[in-house]
C-alpha cells in the first residue's frame, strides 16, 4: 500500500483547520476536492479517519494515530527536500511570535530548520499580535505568527481551540462578578473571550490584563482569577474547565505567519516553508 503525500497533507490540513473548507485554502484545493481526498485516503486505510456531523470534524482513533506518522513522514520528506534543493541558503532572519505561540510551535520548527540551513542566522523576537504588527509594517521584522488580524495578510497555520483554565484548588471559580485574566485590550484572545462570557450572559470583572502568558499565569495559579488560553499552550498543572463548570464556549484562533515588507529573500522563504510545513501541531479533542 501506497499512502500518497498528497493526501497526507490535506488529511493534516484538515486536522489542523477543523474543517474540510478551511483545508481546501491551506492545500490550495476545492472543499470536494478535499472531501474526495479524505475518502479516498479512508479507503486505502479501510477505516474511518472522522467523525462527522453538520458542525463538527473530529478524529477517530484510527485518524489520531495516523496523524503522528502523517506528520513524520511529511516532515521527512520534506528536510530531504529542501537539503538537496537548498543547501547553500544563507543570510538572516528575524522572526517573531507571542509567547504561547513560540513555545507551543517554533521549537520544533527551528530545530529541523537549523539542520537543513545552518548558515541561516535567526534572531527570535517575543511581543504579543497587537505589538507586533506595527513592527510588521515598519519592515523591523521578517517573519510574524501572530493571531488573525484585521488589515494584516498572512497564511493560515492552525486554528487554535481556546479553553478555561484555573488553578486546582478553583475558589476564583465561585466568585461573583467571576475574576477573569485577560490578555491586552485590542487583542483577538481578548475579544472572543469577552464575547463568550457577554454572550452567555455571566457577570465578570477584569481580574488582570497582561501583555505575557506568562504573567496571566502567575494570577491564575494565586487562585486570583480563571484565564482562557489557546489549547496547545496550556500549561500543565492547571485545572482544564467546561460547560460543566458554567463556562461557555470560546471561539477558535486563526493562526497566520505574516511577512514583513522585505521579507523576499532565499532564507526568509525557506523559514516560511518550514513553518507551514511543520508547525501544524494542533490535534483535534
Amino acid at each position: 500500500m501506497n499512502l500518497d503525500h498528497t493526501l497526507l497533507r490535506t488529511f493534516i490540513a484538515a486536522v489542523d483547520t477543523l474543517s474540510f473548507t478551511k483545508a481546501a485554502s491551506v492545500v490550495h484545493k476545492s472543499p470536494a476536492t478535499v472531501s474526495m481526498q479524505i475518502a479516498k485516503l479512508e479507503e486505502r486505510l479501510e477505516c474511518d479517519l472522522f467523525k462527522r456531523d453538520t458542525r463538527n470534524v473530529t478524529l477517530t482513533n484510527a485518524g489520531e494515530e495516523l496523524l503522528t506518522y502523517a506528520r513524520r513522514m511529511l516532515r521527512l520528506h520534506d528536510e530531504a527536500v529542501e537539503a538537496i534543493r537548498r543547501p547553500d541558503v544563507s543570510g538572516s532572519v528575524t522572526i517573531a511570535a507571542p509567547d504561547d505561540y513560540i513555545s507551543s510551535i517554533l521549537p520544533p520548527v527551528l530545530r529541523r530548520f537549523g539542520a537543513v540551513f545552518p548558515k541561516v542566522e535567526l534572531t527570535v523576537i517575543c511581543a504579543q499580535t497587537t505589538a507586533l504588527v506595527p513592527q510588521l509594517w515598519a519592515g523591523d521584522i521578517d517573519l510574524a505568527i501572530i493571531t488573525e488580524t484585521k488589515g494584516v495578510e498572512g497564511e493560515l497555520i492552525r486554528r487554535e481551540p481556546m479553553v478555561w483554565i484555573s488553578s486546582p484548588e478553583r475558589q476564583a471559580l465561585a466568585r461573583s462578578p467571576l475574576p477573569v485574566a485577560l490578555f491586552e485590550p485590542g487583542s483577538r484572545a481578548r475579544d472572543v473571550v469577552i464575547a463568550a462570557l457577554e454572550n452567555a450572559e455571566i457577570t465578570y470583572r477584569a481580574a488582570y490584563s497582561s501583555l505575557s502568558q506568562l504573567g496571566m499565569m502567575s494570577i491564575v495559579e494565586a487562585d486570583l482569577a480563571i484565564a482562557a488560553v489557546v489549547q496547545s499552550a496550556a500549561p500543565k498543572g492547571f485545572t482544564r474547565l467546561g460547560k460543566a463548570d458554567g463556562l461557555p464556549e470560546i471561539d477558535s484562533l486563526d493562526v497566520v505567519l505574516a511577512r514583513g515588507l522585505r521579507a523576499n529573500t532565499p532564507p526568509c522563504d525557506a523559514l516560511a516553508d518550514a513553518i507551514l510545513g511543520t508547525a501544524s501541531a494542533t490535534t483535534l479533542v
